[in-house]
């Protein structure tokens, strides 16, 4: 067995895991540190070729050739935006704007990114493998007495090699290789060594007009499952939750829900390029498909609920792509302001450690219960009375177990659920369809969020427990 492990000699991180840092947009830092980043470190210890001082080389070959490791790192992370600064330019230039305190010298706009506070200061990278030889344990170890920071300099470091089967002071959870996983982290293969040097060299050539994004073929995506995800059902997982700075009535979530959608699909275009079908749920053939849910966060289920929306969020179907549901979540996350007729507010990215309304709180909409009610009306799927066998169907489209009883009612049923007009349900240009209230009881717990209906994808029959 061989471990890596890293010691943050601050307790601080601060990486660009995607390039986004430039945009002042970027509200999630890289956590973990990648693989990728890992090797490009090693890479750099020492230099490659003939700019190689205290090994040979050889080393990186074996390195890059692993399978992706086990990374054990605590999940206690708080991430803090930091404020664009201007700092000085070093060329001396004659301009208009000059900096205040350097007459004749520019001030150049800097985005630092996001720096990340760390419950426990220590991460390792664990690789299940037959140990290599000692000449090469040995380059390995003296290219990581050479490494001395991680991301960005404001990250000192320290790394040293294991190859003891246990490490004492790691944190118990663990990042693992799973294909169903939900994190997606970029790990080395083979030949990014000869595209490191490749991207030296035009770098040496061209200078700083060369970028990393200029080698796609460095980014090598893995699935891994997250030991500490809490929003995750059966069928599908949050991937951003979202709160509001100022509540929006419940009579206008329809609105609400459609310009979050639109607002994901723009933030997605601006980072990414063309949005995948998943989100927008065009270019689909046949039925029985499952789409994006952008959902709106209502206050109900308490004496004082007043139904008034406090969050969002965005849920993506079990078998959508790691890679979709990153980049998703962070245009998600990267929407700063939402505004149609009828309401404004501004959005920030859902953070335990701030205070805020219970109803834009995941917990409120994850937890695990055997009996759910309706916070949002939920739309009949059919033209047809409601019994045990339909609502049966609306849990199997939502993949949810067979109900063994219900209620329904056209109006509210707990505190606070929203009572809406049909002119509020139904899209313009659409027929209409019918809408109701429903409590749903199940034979076993059943993990939220729980959405029923025909519009679950626009946020209706978004269900609450009621345990």
């Amino acid at each position: 067995m061989l471990s890596v492990i890293v010691e943050f000699l601050l307790g601080t991180y601060r990486a660009d895991p995607d390039g986004l840092a430039g945009t002042g947009h970027q509200t999630q830092g890289e956590w973990p540190p990648s693989v990728s980043r890992l090797f490009a470190a090693f890479v750099a210890a020492d230099g490659t070729r003939d700019r190689c001082r205290v090994t040979d080389g050889s080393e990186l070959f074996w390195l890059e050739q692993l399978p992706p490791p086990v990374i054990h790192a605590d999940m206690r992370v708080a991430h803090q935006p930091l404020n664009p600064r201007y700092v000085v330019r070093h060329e001396k230039t004659i301009a208009k704007k000059t900096h205040k305190e350097y007459p004749a010298r520019a001030g150049a706009l800097t985005r630092p990114g996001v720096r990340m506070a760390l419950q426990t200061s220590r991460i390792a990278y664990r690789w299940d493998v037959e140990l290599p030889s000692e000449p090469t344990l040995e380059a390995l170890r003296l290219r990581a007495a050479r490494i001395s920071y991680f991301g960005a300099s404001d990250s000192p470091v320290r790394l040293r090699i294991v190859t003891a089967s246990t490490a004492p002071g790691l944190p118990e959870n663990a990042f693992v290789p799973d294909e169903t996983g939900d994190v997606v982290i970029s790990v080395p293969q083979r030949g990014d060594l000869q595209v490191l040097d490749s991207m030296y060299d035009q770098w040496r050539e061209r200078g700083a007009s060369l970028s990393r994004q200029q080698f796609p073929a460095l980014r090598h995506e893995v699935s891994y499952r997250n030991p500490d995800k809490k929003a995750r059902n059966r069928e599908g997982t949050v991937v951003a939750w979202l709160r509001l700075d100022k509540s929006i009535p419940g009579r206008k979530l329809g609105a609400l829900t459609a310009c979050f959608k639109e607002s994901v699909l723009s933030q997605f275009q601006r980072l990414y390029g063309e949005p995948p079908c998943i989100l927008h749920g065009h270019g689909f053939t046949g039925t029985g498909y499952e789409i994006a849910r952008y959902l709106a966060l209502p206050d109900v289920g308490f004496p004082h609920s007043k139904g008034r929306i406090h969050g969002l969020a965005l849920w993506l179907p079990r078998d959508s792509d790691s890679s979709i549901q990153s980049r998703s979540g962070n245009a998600a996350a990267a929407i700063r302001r939402l505004c149609a007729k009828g309401f404004e507010a501004r959005v920030f990215p859902w953070d335990r450690d701030v205070k805020g309304p219970y109803a834009a709180n995941p917990q409120r909409w994850c937890r695990t219960s055997r009996s759910w009610v309706t916070a949002v009306p939920a739309i009949h799927e059919r033209r047809r009375p409601l019994d045990l066998a339909e609502l049966a169907r609306w849990c199997k489209h939502a993949g949810l177990p067979e109900p063994i009883a219900f209620r329904s009612a056209r109006t509210s049923l707990v505190p606070g659920a929203l009572d809406l007009a049909p002119m509020e349900v139904n899209r313009p240009g659409r027929v209409g369809l019918p809408y109701s209230h429903v409590e749903l009881f199940f034979a076993e717990d059943v993990q939220g969020p729980v959405v029923i209906g025909s519009g679950r994808q626009r946020g209706f029959g978004l269900c609450v427990p009621t345990d």
